[in-house]
């Protein structure tokens, strides 16, 4: 292991056992055994380590779900990535909170990759003609409800002393997203998911039965269906 490589995982190793999150430099460079000079050539300064430790350690969580394997059903896949992002967030809460520290300025790669896996699925549940509203608009709410629900969690555990809240939340969020064909009988309904469902599948055509111009033209009309163009 490089000497980066063994301060990262020193800073990671403090940053976890951190009661408040705070880490000095010295415990630092003491844990990793380097000179304080050393954190500096190699990291800028300790905003520029965090952000290294930080993306280590998002990256370790999205290396299992990029290893995870599809199952036949994207909704279980789609509750299952809820409740692994929340017990990410909770086994590791100093990572998590300064992920989304505005003061660190963390780079948004590791939040732009869980948006892609996360869209990936809600693109799975369009195809099958179960999402309510399109999969941009859908990763949004999704994202942004579990984020809010994870960071309730680690940071005012005495309001939220108890983890189902983030059940709770999460069936409540798929129920705004997801098509329900015992009550969603509204010809509104019918069409909105009926252009979401066309328009999240109309690249799977092969070969394509449209020119450019027809298929820019139809994504155009689909797109003017409330709730199932891509702007959300």
């Amino acid at each position: 292991m490089d000497t980066r490589s063994v301060i990262i995982e020193a800073t990671a190793e403090l940053l976890a056992r951190s009661p408040g999150g705070e880490v000095s430099t010295r415990a630092i460079s003491e844990a990793a055994g380097v000179q304080q000079p050393v954190l500096y050539r190699l990291f800028g300064d300790k905003n520029g380590l965090l952000r290294a430790t930080v993306d280590h350690v998002w990256g370790q969580y999205l290396g299992s779900k990029r290893a995870a394997e599809e199952s036949e059903d994207p909704l279980r896949d789609l509750r299952a990535g809820w409740d692994s992002h929340t017990m990410f967030a909770l086994a590791h809460p100093n990572a998590y909170k300064l992920m989304f520290s505005s003061a660190l300025g963390s780079d948004p790669g590791p939040a732009e990759e869980a948006m892609h896996i996360l869209r990936s699925v809600l693109e799975r549940l369009a195809r099958q003609g179960r999402l309510r509203v399109a999969p941009d608009a859908a990763a949004r709410m999704v994202m942004s409800a579990n984020t809010g629900v994870a960071l309730a969690l680690i940071t005012r555990p005495t309001l939220y002393p108890d983890i189902k809240v983030s059940d709770m939340v999460r069936d409540a969020i798929h129920r705004a997203i997801l098509l329900d064909p015992a009550a969603d009988t509204a010809p509104q309904d019918a069409w909105r998911t009926a252009a979401t469902t066309l328009l999240s599948s109309m690249d799977a055509f092969t070969p394509e039965p449209f020119t450019p111009a027809e298929s820019a033209l139809l994504r155009q009309w689909l797109a003017q269906i409330p709730g199932a163009g891509t702007q959300g």
